[in-house]
């Protein structure tokens, strides 16, 4: 849980709490009535795209990563390949 904390910004943050606060709002105005679905289903979506957006931060992160690995390898690859060219004119 801190995990998604950590990675939730104030934005998704501050959206949270309000969705929550009008959650809770509409259930002590209204009650448990047929207008108290609609505002779970508000609720739900916007929990549902705050997850969406953590997700695929995650997903971001796990590409990056793998980047900066094909990235390194490449780097030593070239430094490999000037040692390989600077050995042969010395040779020739």
């Amino acid at each position: 849980m801190s995990s998604l904390l950590k990675n939730l910004g104030p934005g998704s943050l501050s959206v949270i709490a309000i969705t929550l606060v009008l959650f809770l709002t509409a259930l002590f105005t209204k009650g448990f009535t047929h207008d108290l679905l609609l505002e779970a289903a508000i609720f739900l979506v916007s929990v549902k795209l705050i997850i969406m957006t953590y997700r695929n931060s995650q997903g971001v992160e796990s590409i990056e990563r793998k980047l900066d690995l094909v990235l390194s390898g490449e780097e030593h690859l070239e430094k490999a390949l000037a040692d390989l060219q600077q050995s042969k004119a010395k040779n020739s």
